[in-house]
């Protein structure tokens, strides 16, 4: 009988040849997660390709075979990935999403958050059978520097052009102002941009925050109009080839995060 860690669905799955639990994982931080809590022990492969946007992302005939036959599926509910979701339906191993032990909202961007994602990192060492400490200890260690870092700044509002750091900002006492909602590709029209320039500058904020794996012509035109700068946040949802070949990971994306919000909210 097939032991049930979070929602299993069925006893199909079967370990690799070389005898490691085989565990596929819907985007980078649970794949990361599941790569440091089970070591040696797992083979672990992302459903989302080097540098794409997991919202989008579509499977092969071959990626939805590798959920099927998985001993271990990770993913995030909610619609955040709706091909994934689509192909656990279908999964024989243990299939875990992690969002609904980690109390949240409409917002599934619950990895930057520190304390979110060492809740995140128990679910998965739940899943795969093993002990999670080491990765949860460090992300609190990683919420202690953020907490120190943004205590004393000149500003609290964190212009973002869209809704990915809600979760980050109320942990250490921000106001998040997105551009766009949780969907990075919103398009507003002429009247919105206007009336988020006019909130941009009300709020004396200096920098709007753009990231890397969308375009960031909105955030350059709010950000032109209003008198600001535009600054980079990596909402971590994929790491690139060149961030891979860098040596990068969850932990020193999250600190140069950190160190761009330093710049940009005038902390001291």
């Amino acid at each position: 009988m097939c032991a049930v860690v979070v929602v299993a669905a069925g006893c199909g799955g079967s370990q690799s040849t070389d005898g490691r639990t085989r565990v596929v994982a819907a985007f980078y931080p649970l794949a990361y997660a599941a790569e440091e809590v089970g070591g040696a022990a797992v083979e672990v492969r992302n459903l989302t390709p080097p540098g794409a946007e997991p919202h989008d992302v579509e499977l092969s005939p071959r990626e939805v075979e590798a959920v099927r036959s998985a001993d271990v599926v990770l993913y995030l509910g909610g619609g955040f990935q709706p091909a994934v979701e689509q192909a656990v339906a279908g999964a024989s191993g243990i299939v875990v999403d992690v969002l609904p032990g980690l109390a949240v909202g409409d917002d599934p961007h619950v990895w930057l958050d520190p304390i979110r994602y060492a809740s995140l990192a128990r679910e998965v060492g739940r899943a795969l059978g093993r002990p999670a400490a080491s990765l949860r200890a460090r992300a609190r260690a990683l919420d202690a520097d953020f907490r120190t870092a943004l205590a004393r700044c000149e500003r609290r509002e964190l212009v973002t052009s869209h809704a990915a750091f809600g979760y980050l900002a109320r942990r250490y006492g921000l106001e998040q102002i997105a551009l766009t909602g949780l969907s990075p590709d919103a398009e507003p029209n002429a009247q919105r941009i206007e009336r988020l320039v006019r909130r941009v500058r009300a709020s004396g904020a200096t920098t709007v925050f753009a990231e890397r794996l969308v375009s960031q012509a909105l955030a350059g035109t709010v950000a032109r109009e209003a008198g600001a700068r535009v600054a980079v946040l990596d909402p971590l949802e994929g790491l690139t080839d060149a961030d891979a070949a860098r040596g990068e990971d969850y932990f020193t994306l999250m600190r140069a995060n950190l160190a761009a919000l330093r710049e940009g909210l005038g902390c001291r």
